[in-house]
C-alpha cells in the first residue's frame, strides 16, 4: 500500500523517468539472457523487488543501483545512461 502511495504523489515527470529506469533495467537484464533468478543471484536482491523496479513500481535507492549495476559489471552512471 505505501509503495502505490509513494508513486502516486510522484510527478508526471519523475514517473517517466522511473520508467524509462525500469525499461532500461529490463533490457539490459534481456540483452544478456538473464532471469529474474540468475540476476538477482548475482546482485543479491529479491526477484520480486527486482520486477518491481522494472515495473516501475518503486523507485530504487542509490545502493540498491549499485548491486543493480554491478551485476552487469557497470558503473551506476552507465546503467543511468548519464
Amino acid at each position: 500500500m505505501h509503495i502505490n502511495i509513494k508513486i502516486a504523489c510522484m510527478q508526471q515527470g519523475d514517473k517517466n523517468e522511473l520508467q524509462k529506469l525500469g525499461q532500461r533495467i529490463r533490457s539490459l537484464r534481456k540483452s544478456k539472457k538473464y532471469t529474474l533468478t540468475e540476476i538477482c543471484y548475482k546482485n543479491g536482491l529479491e526477484p520480486s523487488t527486482f520486477s518491481r523496479i522494472e515495473q516501475a513500481i518503486v523507485e530504487p535507492k542509490y545502493l540498491t543501483l549499485l548491486k543493480i549495476a554491478s551485476a552487469f559489471n557497470m558503473t551506476v552512471s552507465e546503467l543511468l545512461n548519464l
